[in-house]
Protein backbone atom coordinates (compact mmCIF):
# COMPACT_ATOMS: atom_id res chain seq x y z
CA UNK A 1 0.00 0.00 0.00
CA UNK A 2 2.68 2.38 0.90
CA UNK A 3 4.92 2.13 -2.39
CA UNK A 4 1.77 2.76 -4.81
CA UNK A 5 1.00 5.48 -2.52
CA UNK A 6 4.42 7.04 -2.33
CA UNK A 7 4.47 6.27 -6.04
CA UNK A 8 1.24 7.36 -7.46
CA UNK A 9 2.28 10.53 -5.13
CA UNK A 10 5.42 11.43 -6.85
CA UNK A 11 4.13 10.69 -10.29
CA UNK A 12 1.08 12.94 -10.03
CA UNK A 13 1.55 15.94 -7.21
CA UNK A 14 3.96 17.58 -9.98
CA UNK A 15 1.21 17.75 -12.74
CA UNK A 16 -1.73 18.84 -10.61
CA UNK A 17 0.62 21.85 -9.78
CA UNK A 18 1.34 22.57 -13.34
CA UNK A 19 -2.47 22.17 -13.76
CA UNK A 20 -3.31 24.14 -10.71
CA UNK A 21 -1.07 26.97 -11.51
CA UNK A 22 -1.88 27.49 -14.79
CA UNK A 23 -5.40 27.30 -14.48
CA UNK A 24 -5.42 29.82 -11.46
CA UNK A 25 -3.13 31.85 -13.42
CA UNK A 26 -4.78 32.18 -16.72
CA UNK A 27 -8.60 32.06 -15.46
CA UNK A 28 -10.48 35.41 -16.27
CA UNK A 29 -13.74 36.34 -16.47
CA UNK A 30 -17.19 34.16 -15.50
CA UNK A 31 -19.66 32.93 -16.66
CA UNK A 32 -20.58 33.88 -19.89
CA UNK A 33 -18.30 36.46 -19.90
CA UNK A 34 -14.95 34.09 -19.90
CA UNK A 35 -13.12 33.79 -23.33
CA UNK A 36 -13.75 30.82 -25.48
CA UNK A 37 -10.06 30.01 -24.96
CA UNK A 38 -11.08 29.09 -21.16
CA UNK A 39 -12.01 25.48 -22.04
CA UNK A 40 -8.48 24.60 -23.64
CA UNK A 41 -6.67 24.03 -20.53
CA UNK A 42 -9.65 20.94 -19.92
CA UNK A 43 -8.64 19.73 -23.38
CA UNK A 44 -5.23 19.58 -22.58
CA UNK A 45 -6.03 17.28 -19.28
CA UNK A 46 -8.31 14.96 -21.09
CA UNK A 47 -6.23 14.53 -24.36
CA UNK A 48 -2.68 14.37 -21.84
CA UNK A 49 -4.75 11.01 -19.94
CA UNK A 50 -6.56 9.96 -22.95
CA UNK A 51 -2.86 9.36 -24.47
CA UNK A 52 -1.24 8.32 -21.46
CA UNK A 53 -3.76 5.41 -20.49
CA UNK A 54 -3.36 4.48 -25.03
CA UNK A 55 0.41 4.12 -24.21
CA UNK A 56 0.63 2.83 -21.37
CA UNK A 57 -1.60 -0.16 -22.18
CA UNK A 58 0.75 -0.25 -25.35
CA UNK A 59 3.76 -0.98 -22.97
CA UNK A 60 1.97 -3.15 -20.66
CA UNK A 61 0.97 -5.57 -23.79
CA UNK A 62 4.26 -5.18 -24.83
CA UNK A 63 3.02 -3.76 -28.19
CA UNK A 64 5.90 -0.78 -27.60
CA UNK A 65 8.86 -2.43 -25.90
CA UNK A 66 11.15 0.62 -26.53
CA UNK A 67 9.43 3.31 -25.05
CA UNK A 68 12.66 5.94 -25.76
CA UNK A 69 11.22 5.95 -29.18
CA UNK A 70 7.94 8.13 -28.11
CA UNK A 71 9.56 9.25 -24.83
CA UNK A 72 12.01 11.16 -26.97
CA UNK A 73 10.07 13.39 -29.21
CA UNK A 74 7.31 13.99 -26.41
CA UNK A 75 9.49 15.09 -24.09
CA UNK A 76 11.72 17.30 -26.33
CA UNK A 77 8.18 18.93 -27.16
CA UNK A 78 7.36 18.83 -23.52
CA UNK A 79 10.73 20.84 -22.51
CA UNK A 80 9.46 23.79 -25.37
CA UNK A 81 6.32 24.13 -24.41
CA UNK A 82 7.59 24.69 -20.56
CA UNK A 83 9.76 27.59 -22.03
CA UNK A 84 6.98 28.95 -23.37
CA UNK A 85 4.68 28.63 -20.20
CA UNK A 86 7.00 29.86 -17.88
CA UNK A 87 7.36 33.16 -20.52
CA UNK A 88 3.91 33.52 -20.93
CA UNK A 89 3.27 33.27 -16.74
CA UNK A 90 6.04 35.88 -16.14
CA UNK A 91 3.59 38.14 -18.09
CA UNK A 92 0.59 36.96 -16.85
CA UNK A 93 -0.51 40.05 -14.91
CA UNK A 94 -0.61 42.14 -18.26
CA UNK A 95 -1.89 39.44 -20.60
CA UNK A 96 -5.32 39.01 -17.84
CA UNK A 97 -5.54 42.31 -16.40
CA UNK A 98 -6.83 44.05 -19.94
CA UNK A 99 -7.71 41.04 -21.55
CA UNK A 100 -10.48 42.04 -23.51
CA UNK A 101 -8.59 44.46 -25.02
CA UNK A 102 -6.59 42.18 -26.58
CA UNK A 103 -8.03 38.37 -26.40
CA UNK A 104 -5.46 37.46 -28.67
CA UNK A 105 -3.10 37.31 -25.87
CA UNK A 106 -5.03 35.08 -23.66
CA UNK A 107 -6.15 32.39 -26.40
CA UNK A 108 -2.55 32.17 -27.10
CA UNK A 109 -2.30 32.05 -23.04
CA UNK A 110 -4.68 29.17 -23.16
CA UNK A 111 -3.28 27.50 -26.28
CA UNK A 112 0.05 27.23 -24.77
CA UNK A 113 -1.01 26.06 -21.88
CA UNK A 114 -3.33 22.96 -22.93
CA UNK A 115 -0.40 21.95 -24.97
CA UNK A 116 1.95 22.03 -21.92
CA UNK A 117 -1.14 20.14 -19.35
CA UNK A 118 -1.33 17.29 -22.13
CA UNK A 119 2.39 16.76 -22.50
CA UNK A 120 2.69 16.49 -19.17
CA UNK A 121 0.37 14.62 -18.70
CA UNK A 122 1.29 12.43 -21.02
CA UNK A 123 4.52 11.92 -19.40
CA UNK A 124 3.91 11.74 -15.93
CA UNK A 125 0.70 9.24 -16.12
CA UNK A 126 2.19 6.00 -17.87
CA UNK A 127 3.64 4.93 -15.12
CA UNK A 128 1.39 5.61 -12.82
CA UNK A 129 -1.14 3.70 -14.44
CA UNK A 130 1.06 1.08 -15.22
CA UNK A 131 1.01 0.31 -11.04
CA UNK A 132 -2.36 -0.75 -11.65
CA UNK A 133 -0.46 -3.89 -12.99
CA UNK A 134 1.17 -4.62 -9.64
CA UNK A 135 -1.80 -5.10 -8.04
CA UNK A 136 -2.07 -8.82 -8.05
CA UNK A 137 1.52 -10.99 -7.64
CA UNK A 138 1.82 -13.91 -9.62
CA UNK A 139 -0.36 -16.91 -8.93
CA UNK A 140 -2.03 -15.09 -5.94
CA UNK A 141 -6.06 -14.47 -6.28
CA UNK A 142 -7.08 -11.12 -7.59
CA UNK A 143 -9.57 -11.39 -4.30
CA UNK A 144 -7.23 -10.42 -1.21
CA UNK A 145 -6.16 -8.26 1.47
CA UNK A 146 -2.84 -7.40 -0.29
CA UNK A 147 -4.58 -6.76 -3.74
CA UNK A 148 -6.98 -4.25 -1.72
CA UNK A 149 -4.30 -2.38 0.32
CA UNK A 150 -2.33 -1.81 -3.33
CA UNK A 151 -5.42 -0.59 -4.82
CA UNK A 152 -5.92 1.43 -1.64
CA UNK A 153 -2.68 2.88 -1.79
CA UNK A 154 -3.12 4.20 -5.09
CA UNK A 155 -6.05 5.78 -4.80
CA UNK A 156 -5.06 7.53 -1.95
CA UNK A 157 -1.92 8.26 -3.73
CA UNK A 158 -3.94 10.06 -6.73
CA UNK A 159 -6.57 11.48 -4.14
CA UNK A 160 -4.08 13.28 -2.24
CA UNK A 161 -2.02 15.14 -5.55
CA UNK A 162 -5.85 16.59 -6.44
CA UNK A 163 -6.77 17.94 -2.44
CA UNK A 164 -2.95 19.07 -2.00
CA UNK A 165 -2.95 21.10 -5.31
CA UNK A 166 -6.79 22.28 -3.96
CA UNK A 167 -4.91 23.58 -0.77
CA UNK A 168 -2.09 25.20 -2.66
CA UNK A 169 -4.72 27.32 -4.40
CA UNK A 170 -6.54 28.98 -1.62
CA UNK A 171 -3.75 30.95 -1.48
CA UNK A 172 -4.32 32.48 -4.54
CA UNK A 173 -7.03 34.11 -2.59
CA UNK A 174 -5.93 34.84 0.53
CA UNK A 175 -2.40 36.21 -0.14
CA UNK A 176 -1.25 39.23 -2.40
CA UNK A 177 -1.25 37.66 -5.95
CA UNK A 178 2.44 38.61 -6.63
CA UNK A 179 3.52 36.37 -4.13
CA UNK A 180 1.71 33.83 -5.61
CA UNK A 181 2.47 34.58 -8.97
CA UNK A 182 6.39 34.71 -8.03
CA UNK A 183 5.44 30.92 -6.54
CA UNK A 184 3.77 29.57 -9.62
CA UNK A 185 6.43 30.96 -12.07
CA UNK A 186 9.10 28.95 -9.44
CA UNK A 187 7.06 26.03 -9.80
CA UNK A 188 6.63 25.89 -13.42
CA UNK A 189 10.66 26.35 -13.49
CA UNK A 190 11.08 23.48 -11.26
CA UNK A 191 8.61 21.09 -13.31
CA UNK A 192 11.03 22.33 -16.37
CA UNK A 193 13.85 20.89 -14.74
CA UNK A 194 12.45 17.58 -14.71
CA UNK A 195 11.36 17.60 -17.54
CA UNK A 196 14.67 18.45 -18.86
CA UNK A 197 16.35 15.57 -16.63
CA UNK A 198 14.08 12.85 -17.80
CA UNK A 199 15.06 14.52 -21.46
CA UNK A 200 18.70 14.18 -21.52
CA UNK A 201 18.49 11.00 -19.22
CA UNK A 202 16.92 9.49 -22.56
CA UNK A 203 19.65 11.37 -24.62
CA UNK A 204 22.66 10.17 -22.67
CA UNK A 205 24.51 7.90 -24.72
CA UNK A 206 22.63 7.83 -27.60
CA UNK A 207 22.59 11.39 -29.10
CA UNK A 208 25.11 12.95 -27.31
CA UNK A 209 27.41 12.06 -24.38
CA UNK A 210 27.78 14.24 -21.08
CA UNK A 211 30.60 14.66 -19.49
CA UNK A 212 32.34 15.80 -15.99
CA UNK A 213 30.04 17.89 -14.11
CA UNK A 214 26.92 18.13 -16.19
CA UNK A 215 26.78 14.31 -15.85
CA UNK A 216 27.37 14.84 -12.18
CA UNK A 217 24.43 17.19 -11.90
CA UNK A 218 22.38 14.96 -14.62
CA UNK A 219 23.01 12.20 -11.69
CA UNK A 220 21.95 13.78 -9.01
CA UNK A 221 18.65 15.37 -10.73
CA UNK A 222 18.06 11.57 -11.72
CA UNK A 223 18.70 9.92 -8.40
CA UNK A 224 16.75 13.49 -6.18
CA UNK A 225 13.56 13.46 -7.97
CA UNK A 226 11.61 12.91 -4.97
CA UNK A 227 13.72 16.12 -3.67
CA UNK A 228 12.72 18.27 -6.47
CA UNK A 229 8.94 17.71 -6.16
CA UNK A 230 9.20 18.62 -2.75
CA UNK A 231 10.56 21.80 -3.44
CA UNK A 232 8.36 22.54 -6.11
CA UNK A 233 5.51 22.52 -3.40
CA UNK A 234 7.75 24.09 -1.15
CA UNK A 235 7.64 27.19 -3.13
CA UNK A 236 4.38 28.45 -2.05
CA UNK A 237 5.84 28.99 1.16
CA UNK A 238 5.96 32.30 -0.25
CA UNK A 239 2.21 32.85 -0.92
CA UNK A 240 1.20 30.95 2.42
CA UNK A 241 3.75 33.43 4.50
CA UNK A 242 2.18 36.66 3.11
CA UNK A 243 -1.39 35.56 3.42
CA UNK A 244 -0.32 34.96 6.96
CA UNK A 245 1.07 38.55 6.98
CA UNK A 246 -2.30 39.96 5.16
CA UNK A 247 -4.70 37.99 7.58
CA UNK A 248 -2.45 39.50 10.57
CA UNK A 249 -2.18 43.17 9.09
CA UNK A 250 -5.91 43.31 8.49
CA UNK A 251 -8.02 45.59 10.80
CA UNK A 252 -10.64 44.32 13.10
CA UNK A 253 -11.53 47.11 15.23
CA UNK A 254 -13.65 49.18 12.83
CA UNK A 255 -16.53 51.13 13.65
CA UNK A 256 -18.36 49.67 10.58
CA UNK A 257 -19.59 45.99 11.85
CA UNK A 258 -20.30 45.00 8.14
CA UNK A 259 -16.37 46.12 6.87
CA UNK A 260 -15.43 44.55 10.35
CA UNK A 261 -17.07 41.31 9.67
CA UNK A 262 -15.15 40.88 6.83
CA UNK A 263 -12.25 41.99 7.52
CA UNK A 264 -12.25 39.19 10.67
CA UNK A 265 -13.60 36.73 7.92
CA UNK A 266 -10.46 37.36 5.51
CA UNK A 267 -8.54 36.98 8.63
CA UNK A 268 -9.63 33.95 9.89
CA UNK A 269 -9.46 32.64 5.59
CA UNK A 270 -5.91 33.56 5.13
CA UNK A 271 -4.45 32.23 8.47
CA UNK A 272 -6.29 29.02 7.88
CA UNK A 273 -5.33 29.00 3.95
CA UNK A 274 -1.77 29.34 5.20
CA UNK A 275 -1.93 26.67 8.33
CA UNK A 276 -3.57 23.78 5.88
CA UNK A 277 -0.92 24.86 3.20
CA UNK A 278 1.80 24.52 5.08
CA UNK A 279 0.45 21.45 6.70
CA UNK A 280 0.47 19.95 2.89
CA UNK A 281 3.80 21.32 2.11
CA UNK A 282 5.11 18.99 5.47
CA UNK A 283 2.63 16.16 4.38
CA UNK A 284 4.01 16.12 1.25
CA UNK A 285 7.82 15.83 2.58
CA UNK A 286 7.03 13.01 5.18
CA UNK A 287 5.74 10.96 2.43
CA UNK A 288 8.45 11.90 0.31
CA UNK A 289 11.39 11.22 2.79
CA UNK A 290 9.98 8.84 5.61
CA UNK A 291 7.68 6.93 3.18
CA UNK A 292 9.80 6.60 -0.14
CA UNK A 293 12.62 4.96 2.70
CA UNK A 294 10.32 2.19 4.46
CA UNK A 295 9.59 1.31 0.85
CA UNK A 296 13.56 1.04 -0.02
CA UNK A 297 14.61 -0.68 3.22
CA UNK A 298 15.85 -3.52 2.34
CA UNK A 299 15.14 -6.76 4.24
CA UNK A 300 17.80 -8.15 6.55
CA UNK A 301 18.30 -11.97 6.31
CA UNK A 302 18.25 -13.78 9.78
CA UNK A 303 21.51 -15.07 10.85
CA UNK A 304 22.28 -18.31 10.24
CA UNK A 305 21.15 -21.54 13.09
CA UNK A 306 23.59 -24.07 14.11
CA UNK A 307 23.49 -27.50 13.25
CA UNK A 308 25.16 -30.77 13.63
CA UNK A 309 28.00 -31.49 10.30
CA UNK A 310 29.69 -35.00 10.94
CA UNK A 311 31.13 -37.56 8.27
CA UNK A 312 30.00 -35.46 5.32
CA UNK A 313 26.34 -35.50 6.72
CA UNK A 314 24.08 -32.48 7.82
CA UNK A 315 21.44 -33.03 10.10
CA UNK A 316 18.64 -30.75 11.39
CA UNK A 317 16.32 -32.19 14.13
CA UNK A 318 12.96 -31.50 13.69
CA UNK A 319 12.73 -29.97 16.93
CA UNK A 320 14.27 -27.03 15.89
CA UNK A 321 11.83 -26.77 12.86
CA UNK A 322 8.69 -27.61 14.61
CA UNK A 323 7.53 -23.88 14.78
CA UNK A 324 6.60 -23.68 11.42
CA UNK A 325 8.77 -20.21 10.55
CA UNK A 326 11.89 -20.30 7.83
CA UNK A 327 15.41 -21.62 9.48
CA UNK A 328 18.51 -20.58 7.25
CA UNK A 329 21.85 -22.51 7.12
CA UNK A 330 25.30 -21.58 6.44
CA UNK A 331 27.52 -24.62 4.83
CA UNK A 332 31.26 -24.20 3.33
CA UNK A 333 31.46 -25.96 0.14
CA UNK A 334 34.81 -28.31 -0.69
CA UNK A 335 35.44 -25.32 -3.41
CA UNK A 336 35.36 -22.62 -0.74
CA UNK A 337 31.90 -21.33 -1.68
CA UNK A 338 29.72 -20.14 1.41
CA UNK A 339 26.17 -21.05 0.74
CA UNK A 340 22.72 -20.94 2.56
CA UNK A 341 20.10 -23.37 2.46
CA UNK A 342 16.43 -23.07 4.08
CA UNK A 343 14.15 -25.53 5.75
CA UNK A 344 10.37 -24.71 6.48
CA UNK A 345 7.57 -27.27 7.86
CA UNK A 346 4.59 -26.88 5.58
CA UNK A 347 0.77 -27.18 6.30
CA UNK A 348 0.28 -30.97 6.81
CA UNK A 349 3.68 -31.80 8.30
CA UNK A 350 5.84 -32.08 5.36
CA UNK A 351 9.13 -29.73 4.99
CA UNK A 352 10.50 -27.21 2.59
CA UNK A 353 13.92 -27.92 1.85
CA UNK A 354 16.15 -25.89 -0.66
CA UNK A 355 18.70 -23.61 -1.44
CA UNK A 356 18.24 -20.00 -0.21
CA UNK A 357 18.60 -19.17 -3.84
CA UNK A 358 16.64 -19.53 -6.81
CA UNK A 359 17.52 -19.82 -10.50
CA UNK A 360 15.64 -16.27 -11.16
CA UNK A 361 17.38 -13.86 -8.74
CA UNK A 362 20.63 -15.97 -7.54
CA UNK A 363 21.58 -15.84 -4.13
CA UNK A 364 19.30 -12.39 -3.03
CA UNK A 365 17.42 -15.21 -0.60
CA UNK A 366 14.44 -15.58 1.17
CA UNK A 367 13.00 -13.63 4.10
CA UNK A 368 9.70 -14.41 6.42
CA UNK A 369 7.26 -11.54 6.41
CA UNK A 370 3.66 -11.70 7.76
CA UNK A 371 3.98 -15.48 7.69
CA UNK A 372 5.37 -15.21 4.14
CA UNK A 373 7.91 -16.20 2.45
CA UNK A 374 9.53 -13.75 0.46
CA UNK A 375 12.29 -13.40 -2.57
CA UNK A 376 14.67 -10.89 -1.54
CA UNK A 377 15.64 -9.31 -4.85
CA UNK A 378 12.27 -9.18 -6.35
CA UNK A 379 9.30 -8.97 -4.00
CA UNK A 380 7.41 -11.83 -5.06
CA UNK A 381 5.59 -14.06 -2.17
CA UNK A 382 6.64 -17.82 -2.91
CA UNK A 383 3.75 -19.90 -2.61
CA UNK A 384 4.50 -22.31 0.53
CA UNK A 385 2.97 -25.21 -0.77
CA UNK A 386 5.65 -25.06 -3.77
CA UNK A 387 8.82 -25.16 -1.63
CA UNK A 388 11.30 -27.45 -2.30
CA UNK A 389 9.94 -27.93 -5.84
CA UNK A 390 11.20 -26.38 -9.04
CA UNK A 391 10.22 -23.12 -10.97
CA UNK A 392 9.63 -20.04 -10.91
CA UNK A 393 11.25 -17.96 -8.07
CA UNK A 394 10.92 -21.29 -5.94
CA UNK A 395 14.38 -21.81 -3.84
CA UNK A 396 16.59 -24.39 -5.96
CA UNK A 397 15.51 -27.77 -4.57
CA UNK A 398 17.98 -29.93 -2.15
CA UNK A 399 18.27 -33.52 -1.77
CA UNK A 400 17.47 -34.77 1.63
CA UNK A 401 16.24 -37.66 3.37
CA UNK A 402 14.28 -37.92 6.82
CA UNK A 403 13.86 -40.55 9.60
CA UNK A 404 11.84 -40.41 13.05
CA UNK A 405 14.18 -37.83 14.69
CA UNK A 406 15.51 -34.78 12.05
CA UNK A 407 16.13 -34.28 8.27
CA UNK A 408 19.75 -35.51 6.70
CA UNK A 409 21.33 -33.75 4.00
CA UNK A 410 24.25 -35.22 2.45
CA UNK A 411 27.21 -32.31 2.10
CA UNK A 412 28.21 -34.05 -1.51
CA UNK A 413 24.62 -32.90 -2.57
CA UNK A 414 25.59 -28.93 -1.12
CA UNK A 415 28.90 -29.07 -3.00
CA UNK A 416 27.40 -30.24 -6.19
CA UNK A 417 24.92 -27.00 -5.73
CA UNK A 418 27.89 -24.27 -4.94
CA UNK A 419 27.84 -22.48 -8.39
CA UNK A 420 24.38 -21.03 -7.30
CA UNK A 421 26.59 -18.62 -5.10
CA UNK A 422 28.87 -16.32 -5.57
Amino acid sequence: MLKQFVTVLSGTLPMMLVVMCLGTMFTVGEGKSKPISAKWRSWGLLVGIVAAVVFATLRATAVITQRTSVNLPALMATVVADIAVIVLLVRAQSITSRWQEHPRHIHVANGVAAVAIALTTFFALPDVILQLTAFVEPGESPFTSEMLLRALGFLLGLASSIILAAIVRTLHVSAVRHFFHIAAVASMVLMFLQHLVALLQVMQGSVLRIRGAAFRMLVWGINHHDVLVQVQMWVFIIPAVASIVAGMRMKVRVSNIAERRRNIAFRRRAISCAIWSVAAMLGVTMALTVGVAQTKKVPVLSEPEAYSLEDGVATIPFSQLEDGHLHRFEYKASDGTVMRFIIIKKNGGAYGVGLDACENCGDAGYYEKDGKIICKKCDVAINLATIGFKGGCNPIPLPYTSDANAITIQTADLDALSAHFI
